[in-house]
């Protein structure tokens, strides 16, 4: 196998992309460069499908190595353990875009991971890891045809910066990842200090410029070295259960969508699907198979209701495109927490709950790029009985990092940053206690209440909504505020949070190859008069922080003092701190400027 590399220069710097080196006996693979950071996406994926999988069982692993910043990794077992919350994270950034584009007949195994090799500190390795897991699934046998680029894009001093260091990135007032084909964006993760809907569809634009070019170089290294794909069997549809379960639902989803609760809606389908769709088959029969039924059934719903919406212009719940759903809200509902709030919008609710700390509780990360101390998180969490089920109630899973994840990224930049003006550590922690749509935006209004609660000195309050896209041919619908059926029927998540200045945080997910200005003009659109709105109810409940802390939260005392009085202070081997302490019950934080932090 011969070897083949495309090199271009994208932003201020080579990007080569390499396959036919290693990992031959992968059905794709690839290394890929920048700078001097460098990582290896996989590929494989079985030769035949499982016949009892009615799903795509796509896996995507992200892994860094410690050896490729030069580290060797800490614990008694010195070697790399369990995944990162940034592993994670990276993961689902390469997943998120690459299912959308596989064909919906194709169910093989296919698995994908992407390893860092090398990592100079400068260039971030995930956006090399999506383009890499692309490239790898191009060159490949699997049937992947459209090419994918990534870019991140940031803004500093006004000025549109195509994947700037993470030294950029320290003064960048936008972090956006996006991903395309060459012609259509199909996946948005961004962060911004405020940004307007125009700088970030002006950011759009600039980043698929780049986006085009890399989509080229895939295209260009499949044409050299790549393999002749798959052939995919497809499903043909059996015309004779799907006549049957026509007649047995004729008119049945007129009594049951176009209003009611959730819970209603979802025993008349339940109901509808076992008395009378079922009653049409013999199923005490040998030769019956469920399968086929089942399928045919939920071709029929989701046909229904994406006519209903796009067609007749009504919702499964009987709301307009622009209507929100009824929006409750409670503060200073737990007596012993330093901030607290319930957040309901429809059938989705969050108790978000605000802790507040001392230096001493910092997360401190031992990242690839250098060790990196967090003063605000958020955390998320989705247990079973908010959706009225029983499940795994353990570990936190994946999606509830991604969901924690954005929602942090939204609260962020409202949040102080100086310690001399506000010393205390943030935690928000977000309970689902209801989920029917957007439980992570739920989790950014219930997070923003909780905060004024306990009397962090917030920039703005921030809200955020999700929307959501029906296509039927050349017609589409924007449905503000999605609930669950939507999100699972419909083509888009487009979720958006901000305060009245500007946008926080934007992620886009689609179930289709791309969208158009026009559909992203609108989302934008609606998005904004939305979170306008919910601004306004959270402002009628808690207008601004109170201007006391709980009398459980910590009191932090700042002094500063002569640098060359910090070993005094400390004493011998800290004697001198370590009695203050034990006698006043205290805790006291010094760092090598002199300041003193009290608590």
């Amino acid at each position: 196998m011969t070897i083949e590399k495309i090199s271009r220069k994208i932003g201020n710097r080579e990007f080569t992309i390499e396959t036919g080196r290693i990992a031959k006996q992968a059905h794709g693979a690839v290394t890929v460069q920048y700078g001097d950071t460098v990582i290896l996406a996989a590929v494989v994926s079985e030769k035949e499908a499982d016949e009892s999988k009615d799903f795509f069982p796509l896996t995507v692993e992200y892994r860094e190595k410690a050896y490729a910043a030069g580290k060797i990794p800490g614990g008694y077992f010195k070697r790399e353990g369990r995944p990162s919350e940034r592993e994670t994270l990276v993961s689902r950034l390469i997943d998120r875009p690459i299912r959308s584009v596989f064909d919906d007949d194709y169910t093989n195994e296919t698995q994908v991971i992407v390893t860092v090799l090398s990592s100079d500190r400068e260039n971030p390795a995930d956006i090399l890891s999506m383009n890499g897991a692309s490239a790898a699934l191009m060159v490949s046998d699997v049937p992947f045809e459209d090419a994918l680029g990534s870019v991140r894009v940031g803004m500093v001093n006004g000025q549109l910066l195509i994947n700037p260091t993470i030294a950029e990135m320290e003064t960048s007032d936008l972090d956006l990842v996006v991903t395309g084909t060459k012609d259509k964006i199909v996946m948005i993760e961004a962060g911004a200090n405020e940004i307007t809907e125009e700088q970030m569809m002006e950011a759009l634009h600039f980043g698929h410029q780049a986006i085009r070019e890399l989509a080229e170089m895939q295209a260009e290294l499949r044409a050299r070295a790549g393999k002749k794909k798959r052939e995919i069997a497809r499903k043909e549809p059996n015309s004779e259960i799907e006549s049957k379960v026509a007649a047995a639902i004729a008119g049945e989803f007129d009594k049951i969508f176009g209003g009611g609760s959730k819970e209603d809606r979802e025993e008349g389908v339940k109901k509808l699907y076992k008395e009378k769709v079922l009653g049409a088959f013999d199923t005490a029969s040998a030769d019956f198979k469920e399968g086929p039924v089942k399928a045919a059934f939920e071709k029929f719903e989701k046909k229904y209701v994406r006519e209903l919406i796009v067609r007749k212009g009504k919702r499964p719940d009987g709301r307009q495109n622009r209507e929100i759903r009824n929006i409750d809200i409670e503060v200073g509902v737990l007596p012993r927490t330093h901030g607290s709030s319930i957040f309901t919008r429809g059938q989705t609710q969050a108790l978000c709950v605000t802790t507040l700390g001392t230096g001493d509780d910092e997360q401190r990360i031992d990242a690839l790029e250098g060790d990196i101390a967090k003063r605000f998180m958020l955390h998320y969490n989705f247990p079973s009985f908010s959706v009225g089920e029983t499940g795994r109630y353990g570990s936190t899973g994946r999606r509830e990092i991604g969901h924690g994840a954005l929602a942090e990224r939204a609260l962020k930049p409202i949040i102080p940053t100086d310690p001399d003006v506000f010393p205390y550590v943030v935690r928000v922690v977000s309970d689902i206690m209801e989920s029917n749509g957007s439980s992570s935006m739920a989790s950014v209004c219930g997070g923003t209440l909780s905060l004024m609660d306990a009397g962090v000195p917030i920039k703005a309050p921030v809200a955020g909504i999700a929307l959501g896209l029906v296509t039927e041919g050349a017609d589409w619908k924007v449905l503000t505020d999605i609930a669950g059926i939507e999100d699972h029927l419909g083509d888009m998540d487009f979720k958006a949070a901000g305060t009245r200045k500007g946008l926080t945080a934007l992620q886009m997910d689609l179930k289709i190859s791309g969208v158009t200005d026009a559909i992203l003009l609108e989302a934008f659109d609606q998005a904004k008069e939305a979170r306008f709105k919910i601004l306004d109810k959270i402002a009628a409940v808690i207008g601004s922080p109170r201007e006391n802390f709980s009398s459980y939260a910590p009191r932090i005392i700042a002094l500063q003092i002569n640098p060359e009085k910090i070993g005094a202070l400390i004493g011998p081997g800290g004697k001198v701190i370590r009695g203050i302490c034990e006698e006043t019950g205290v805790k006291i934080d010094i760092d090598d400027s002199g300041r003193v932090l009290i608590a």
